[in-house]
């Protein structure tokens, strides 16, 4: 299949912002989009190739940036730089999400009627905001994202479907956090599922983790497997 990538630049709140779009150029028309959201470190290949993967699947891609061109986090004692000035201001952070969603449906291989995103780590984080938010998604899916509600009223009903797809065992995201996210998305009426892993914690699906000595953040093959297969049937259904 002749997946291709574009790079994709688009103005929102506080400046530019530079992502990668893929999609598979056999297919004709345009097909379902979803939002790639990375974690901690911001746009970068990995995520790139999570949205060519995506493409292969007959969907239409967009890795998105929400630190703006030119900033990207790098591991050492200033990697969460970029995301504390998001997390310090959720609205901010929904309204570049929202710019990014944008950005995606104006493409002319997605049919913006038919969208959904997913996140990793702190990219989890952001998709249940953007259904906390009621961003014109079908479905969110969350990997080993992060659970605490923003200072902004959500939505109620959340319209969109939400997976989240949870390491046991990851101390971002102890027992009583998922509990309350569970609590929260019953109480918001949404169609909303978890999955929780085994033998598994943060960022169960990085494979620049494997061999991680910290505690609790390590890659976990059958997770990250698993999740994905639970991910795929989560499109099929929520996206047609």
């Amino acid at each position: 299949m002749p997946i291709t990538r574009r790079p994709l630049h688009h103005d929102g709140l506080g400046g530019r912002f530079a992502g990668v779009f893929a999609w598979d150029d056999s297919i004709a028309g345009p097909r379902p989009g979803v939002l790639v959201v990375p974690n901690i470190l911001g746009q970068k290949e990995a995520d790139n190739a999570k949205a060519e993967a995506l493409a292969a699947l007959g969907y239409a891609a967009y890795a998105c940036d929400l630190y703006g061109e030119g900033r990207r986090a790098e591991p050492g004692p200033d990697i969460a730089r970029y995301m504390d000035e998001l997390n310090a201001d959720r609205a901010l952070l929904r309204d570049r999400l929202a710019a990014s969603l944008a950005a995606l449906v104006a493409q002319p291989e997605v049919d913006a009627a038919r969208t959904a995103a997913i996140g990793f780590c702190f990219g989890g984080k952001c998709v249940l905001d953007m259904a906390r938010a009621g961003l014109e998604v079908r479905g969110v899916v969350s990997f080993h994202g992060v659970y605490d509600r923003p200072d902004y009223a959500s939505v109620a009903p959340i319209t969109a479907k939400v997976l989240v797809c949870h390491g046991w065992d990851d101390p971002l995201g102890p027992p009583e956090a998922v509990t309350a996210l569970a609590q929260e998305l019953t109480e918001a009426r949404a169609d909303w599922q978890i999955h929780a892993y085994g033998n598994a914690g943060h960022a169960f699906t990085d494979e620049a983790r494997r061999g991680s000595t910290v505690p609790g953040v390590a890659y976990e093959e059958r997770a990250d497997r698993r999740s994905w297969a639970a991910m795929r049937y989560f499109l099929e259904e929520a996206l047609g």
